[in-house]
């Protein structure tokens, strides 16, 4: 099983089953000298973790992250980082019944027709317990964009959608990542049916990215919006992409939206200008659900916690064009 590698220069390889004994990532190219806070990642963990919220799956795990090398004093050494995570809370168990079913619109049936062979404990490779592995390399990737930052947040949850953008990246996003307090609440009280129901909801979750740096993205097939693309796509349940307001655009005409270089996203010719980056995720509704979303542990809702991730993925996509540009800037001058 090929394809558990992202990035060129700046590149992470994630490992582990959600049942298995340890879940983890391996950081190659990263810079040295750079400090790292271990409880700075153990919050970034935390923001990801199950069981923070009665709408989240009822699995409880801490997510301890073990450094195991590439970092000594407190500083990147230069040499490929290694973290991992165990699992303490699996309860196997409650997924017996899942062995023989397959979950449509989840890997179970097309993890067996390719592989002949499965793990069918909580998806296995294919959970989104696997993420807690992005989020790690986000937060190296993070270390080399110190002035960059990064906001997502829910803007839609079935019916229910954002009247307006929040205008900064400190507004409060709320218990579930939803910057707006009425909103939050209709939601919260939407997936609370939703998980005593056994049903489950999708929605979108959108990004933006201030202070980029300019002049990050390889034409033609690395363009900083295709890896962005890739990178967000990779996500379990993520089944749609966008750069800002894509779809609504499509339906202008040009001598409207060329008037203003913000309608193209923070992005021209997949080359970063400088201005706020916006990108939006579709996520899909899980695909667990009745009896078996009530007798096993999953989420109503993956939004409030994928979150994280889609910050993360961003870093990493960003701090390896950051180190490219770098390296095609050194050798230019």
């Amino acid at each position: 099983m090929s394809g558990n590698s992202f990035g060129q220069l700046f590149k992470i390889t994630t490992f582990g089953e959600s049942h298995g004994e340890a879940l983890g990532v391996v950081i190659d190219g990263m810079p040295a000298g750079l400090m790292v806070n271990l409880e700075d990642l153990k919050s970034e963990l935390k923001r990801r973790a199950p069981g923070q919220h009665e709408v989240h799956t009822s699995r409880k795990e801490e997510d301890l992250p073990e450094i195991l090398s590439g970092v000594f004093q407190h500083k990147t050494l230069g040499t490929p980082i290694t973290v991992i995570v165990r699992n303490t809370n699996q309860r196997s168990e409650d997924y017996e019944a899942l062995k023989d079913n397959y979950r449509p619109g989840h890997a179970d049936k097309t993890t067996m027709m390719k592989f002949g062979f499965r793990d069918h404990r909580g998806g296995g490779r294919a959970s989104g317990r696997e993420t807690l592995a992005r989020v790690v390399g986000g937060y190296f990737a993070g270390l080399i964009l110190k002035e960059v930052s990064f906001y997502a947040y829910i803007s839609e949850v079935a019916q229910f959608k954002l009247s307006s953008s929040p205008l900064n990246h400190s507004v409060d996003r709320g218990e579930i990542n939803i910057p707006d307090k009425t909103m939050s609440d209709e939601v919260i009280t939407f997936l609370r049916e939703c998980k005593a129901k056994g049903e489950s909801a999708g929605g979108v979750v959108t990004l933006s990215i201030l202070n980029s740096p300019t002049g990050l993205g390889e034409p033609v097939f690395d363009k900083l919006k295709a890896d962005f693309a890739k990178a967000m796509l990779s996500l379990p349940a993520c089944i749609g992409f966008s750069v800002g307001t894509a779809f609504d655009l499509v339906k202008l005409p040009g001598s409207f939206i060329s008037q203003d270089s913000k309608n193209f996203g923070g992005m021209e010719g997949g080359i970063s200008n400088g201005e706020e980056i916006i990108l939006n995720m579709a996520f899909k509704a899980p695909s667990t659900i009745g009896e078996k979303a009530k007798t096993g542990r999953h989420d109503p809702c993956i939004l409030p916690r994928v979150v994280p991730v889609v910050e993360a993925m961003a870093k990493v996509v960003m701090a390896d064009h950051y180190l490219r540009n770098l390296a095609y800037s050194t050798f230019h001058s």
